[in-house]
């Protein structure tokens, strides 16, 4: 971690920086892994405070008995359940949302805005960041951005990647997407894109006058496990898995992921060796796949579900053979960047963000019939040297230009110009 200077603990020296976006902290998807990582970098800055918002309920919501140390609770609800808590320095606040549907999304994000900008008239915090992740709040962003400003904030924006390309939409949804990302880019004090190809569509698309580009992040540490500790073991065991005989797949359970193409490509390709999916999966989509592909015919497709001890985590991706990556909609994602930081064969869906990320250090491919099948085939009769030399430049790439330290350093900028 970086050693980083104390400048003292009053409110006029600490900058407050409210991170609204994230269902949760450590869990899957690529903004619960960036905040984790962010607020672990700063975790001993007494300048930077932040406050991270979490789902309380419903899909992907906060569940603090994950989360590594274990947590402070600042306060309860009358039921019990935890409403607050300090995590790693972080105050993190959970917001309850109703059951209605997709639309949950701009609730919570419009919910935990204005609760922010209670919490700061409450505690009389001055000149507040709030870093709103993804365009949802387009049809409220107007009020929302008038708000902050009355109170002497910013308002501060991660598009995320294309949201309304995203498959699970709906027609009508997509299009309000669009919309919503047009207008919040509008708003914006600063847009802080997480790719090169993001940023130049923002300006582009929106001729958006401030934008600054900070990637995620990850490291290339060894996981400090070892080949014989018992959870590794276990986990090998339980499903039926040996190390360096499995490709691997770690992410989010939706379609525009390409776990359907993966899937049906490694199954026409002749490899001898397994296919472990590492993801909360969604069993209506299970079963969808099922009756296209008859996945479960296939003895190598094993669904492991999630693994949340985060050096055993580490450990599964060091020992994969290779590691798929199907992300299409999106910037730089979290789990490319940690893939290409411990697996040593890489094999990347081919568009610009991945491209961007992986460059020489990766073999790529696409959703033809076919493609990804022919590839597997061919890593799977690779040298082992060559394989090796893939690892060395994937982790020389993570090192020069995706290192947590690194992307810390560029949001302390941000935070504290």
């Amino acid at each position: 971690m970086a050693d980083i200077k104390r400048i003292g603990d009053s409110e006029n020296e600490t900058q407050h920086v409210f991170v609204i976006g994230s269902k949760s902290i450590g869990q899957y998807g690529g903004y619960e892994t960036f905040v984790d990582r962010l607020i672990s970098e700063h975790e001993y800055d007494s300048a930077i405070k932040y406050h991270i918002a979490c789902k309380a309920n419903g899909d992907g919501h906060m569940d603090e008995s994950h989360l590594s140390p274990a947590v402070t609770v600042l306060k309860k609800n009358p039921d019990g359940s935890v409403r607050e808590f300090e995590y790693k320095n972080a105050h993190v606040f959970k917001i309850t949302c109703p059951n209605i549907g997709p639309a949950v999304a701009i609730y919570y994000d419009r919910a935990a805005v204005l609760h922010s900008i209670q919490y700061c008239k409450e505690h009389s915090i001055k000149h507040p960041i709030f870093y709103i992740l993804t365009c949802r709040i387009g049809l409220f962003i107007d009020g929302l951005a008038r708000k902050i400003q009355a109170i002497g904030g910013k308002y501060y924006l991660n598009p995320d990647g294309h949201e309304w390309k995203r498959a699970k939409w709906s027609a009508p949804v997509r299009k309000y997407w669009k919309w919503s990302e047009k207008k919040m880019v509008e708003k914006a004090d600063l847009v802080i894109c997480d790719s090169v190809n993001i940023e130049k569509y923002i300006i582009e698309e929106y001729n958006a006058k401030s934008t600054t580009f900070i990637a995620y992040g990850a490291d290339v540490e060894k996981t400090p496990m070892s080949d014989e500790d018992p959870r590794f073991i276990e986990w090998l065991e339980r499903n039926q898995l040996k190390v360096d005989d499995y490709y691997l797949v770690v992410g989010r359970f939706v379609p525009e992921n390409n776990y359907e193409t993966m899937i049906r490509e490694f199954m026409k390709s002749g490899s001898k060796k397994d296919f472990a999916l590492i993801t909360n999966t969604n069993e209506k989509f299970l079963e969808e796949l099922d009756q296209k592909l008859h996945w479960r015919n296939d003895p190598r497709i094993k669904f492991v579900g999630t693994v949340y001890d985060r050096d055993l985590l580490k450990k599964i991706r060091e020992c994969a053979y290779a590691y798929f990556h199907g992300h299409e909609v999106g910037g730089t994602n979290p789990s490319l960047l940690e893939a290409l930081g411990s697996t040593k064969l890489n094999l990347l869906l081919d568009v610009g963000f991945n491209r961007e990320v992986g460059e020489n250090s990766a073999l790529y491919w696409n959703k033809e019939n076919g493609n990804l099948a022919a590839l597997i085939n061919s890593a799977d009769r690779m040298d082992p040297e060559d394989r090796e030399d893939f690892g060395r430049k994937a982790k020389e790439r993570i090192r020069k230009a995706y290192s947590w330290k690194f992307i810390g350093d560029e949001y302390r900028k941000v935070w504290l110009p």
